[in-house]
């Protein structure tokens, strides 16, 4: 986890609600709300900004909020711009839209409105991320490998992500693509390291004391290889099969937790009593 942060993370699973109950996008409004201050949407992950952020900018003013506009930050030399580092450190909440994530880390990693995200997350903004706008918000996220299979050497890219959240991978669409394979794989290359598999509608809204609460219609998958007794992932050949005994997996629906630091689920009762 960051350290003396403030801030709420909202990280979604891709294919939210737009159209029903909307769940997941009313929370992070009452989040924004409760924080002051209007809604930035950032498109950095997307080819289409316009059409991109018209859709979100109508949606969460027909869901109610007064304030939101849109950053589009198509290149390095915007990202290090003053107006784009004070658009962000005035938001109240700020919304990654899906796309490539590399594309965010590539446009924004280093510059001012990458400082302005960190320095307004420790303040206490919140920081959404649906999609790829999800993967991006750990310290090292994945960026490609096979869906639909087991876990394999080497069959998955990872790279430096934002480093909002500590300490674990995130992985997206998780159940609807088949990607519990991709993601054992990667925390078996970092034991220490937990792996959150979200579902389509489904987020987690974590904070600053790093619990994490589960909120949509479907799932969160906790991959904790921490306990791991054995693993061949150092004498395994390309595409070979990998070997861990002894690991754990959680499965939490809407009204679950977990606590990242102490590695424990919260049930929704315990939930429920705090």
């Amino acid at each position: 986890m960051s350290d003396a942060v403030d801030g709420t993370l909202l990280i979604i699973g891709g294919a939210e609600d737009k159209q029903g109950e909307c769940r997941i996008l009313k929370e992070f409004i009452r989040l924004t709300e409760a924080r002051g201050g209007g809604i930035v949407i950032m498109t950095a992950a997307t080819q289409y900004p316009e059409k991109v952020s018209s859709e979100y900018i109508n949606i969460f003013k027909r869901l109610g909020a007064d304030k939101v506009l849109s950053l589009d930050i198509s290149s390095r030399r915007q990202a290090q711009r003053p107006e784009t580092k004070e658009i962000i450190l005035s938001a109240g909440g700020i919304f990654f839209t899906g796309g490539d994530q590399l594309r965010i880390t590539g446009i924004l990693g280093g510059t001012a409105a990458d400082w302005a995200l960190h320095e307004a997350y420790r303040r206490g903004t919140v920081i959404a991320g649906t999609s790829a706008g999800a993967s991006v918000m750990s310290a090292t996220m994945i960026v490609g490998g096979d869906n639909d299979s087991p876990p394999q050497q080497s069959t998955i890219s990872m790279g430096p992500g934002m480093g909002l959240v500590r300490g674990v991978v995130i992985d997206q669409h998780f159940a609807q693509r088949g990607r519990l394979g991709r993601l054992v794989a990667a925390v078996a290359q970092q034991p220490a390291t937990l792996g959150i598999g979200l579902d389509e509608d489904t987020a987690v809204v974590i904070n600053s004391k790093g619990e994490m609460r589960v909120l949509g219609s479907q799932t969160v998958t906790i991959v904790d290889c921490y306990g791991c007794e054995h693993t061949n992932i150092s004498e395994a050949e390309p595409r070979q099969p990998l070997a861990l005994t002894e690991i754990k997996v959680h499965i939490l629906p809407q009204g679950y937790g977990f606590d990242l630091q102490e590695r424990r689920p919260i049930l929704k009762d315990e939930d429920e009593a705090q």
